[in-house]
Parts: structure tokens; C-alpha cells; sequence
């Protein structure tokens, strides 16, 4: 793994988790996306009463470093304010595999604990593109 100085993306997930609207949960998660060129994307979570449409810090990230027209993503960093270090879940393990599927992910928590993983590790036996090419091809 490529030694990097993580602060200013830390720093923008960290802003990110300050900005986050969880009026319901009150889990307030912050992220940010490292690109190769150097960009750092921050996100929050969006929370909603109508739960289905909230949409996790994480993808808010990733959808803007995408919006914005950068594809190499060299890390992304998650901020939860737990015990112990939160993982992502489920559909942003999908999603992080499958647009930052070479990064680092760095899980902190606000007392400064923090793991370092990749998406692979994340979502082991991901369903993604090749699955969809083999239904195709039988299809």
C-alpha cells in the first residue's frame, strides 16, 4: 500500500459528518473522495421521512467526485461518531466496489481510532459487470 498523508481528506470527512442532516437517526456520518488528480469530493448523509430516498455519505461522495468527471478514486474516508470504527453499508460496499474499486477506505471514528481496508475486503464475492455479461450472453 502507497504511504499517503490522509489529513486533508480526513479533515473533509470529518466537515462532511458536520454538515450531515439525520434529524431521524441522529447518526450523523461524514466521507470524502480522494481523486487521482488530487480532488477531494466531501459528503454527508441526507436523511428524509420518507426513509427509502435518504441517501448515505458515502455515495454523496462518490456521486459528486463522478458528477464532477473524475473516475480514478484513490481513497475515500468514512466518519462515524461510534465506539469503534463503522463500517459502510451494504449498498455503498456495492457502490465503493464498483467506482473505487482500487482505493484504500479508511473507517475512523470521532474518538480516533481508524482501520484501513479496501473494497475487496469490504464486499468479498461482489455481484458486479461480469455477472451481467454472463446473463447477457446466455440471454
Amino acid at each position: 500500500m502507497e504511504q499517503y498523508d490522509y489529513t486533508e481528506l480526513i479533515r473533509a470527512a470529518q466537515t462532511g459528518q458536520e454538515r450531515a442532516y439525520a434529524p431521524y437517526s441522529r447518526f450523523a456520518v461524514g466521507a470524502a473522495v480522494l481523486t487521482a488528480s488530487g480532488h477531494i469530493f466531501p459528503g454527508c448523509n441526507i436523511e428524509n421521512a420518507a426513509y427509502p430516498v435518504t441517501m448515505c455519505a458515502e455515495r454523496v461522495a462518490l456521486f459528486s467526485a463522478y458528477a464532477a468527471g473524475e473516475r480514478e478514486i484513490v481513497a475515500i474516508a468514512v466518519i462515524t461518531a461510534t465506539d469503534a470504527v463503522a463500517s459502510p453499508c451494504g449498498a455503498c460496499r456495492q457502490v465503493i466496489l464498483e467506482l473505487a474499486p482500487r482505493s484504500i477506505v479508511l473507517l475512523l471514528n470521532t474518538r480516533g481510532d481508524q482501520q484501513i481496508t479496501t473494497p475487496q475486503e469490504l464486499l468479498p464475492a461482489a455481484f458486479g459487470a461480469s455477472q451481467l455479461s454472463e446473463a447477457k450472453e446466455r440471454g
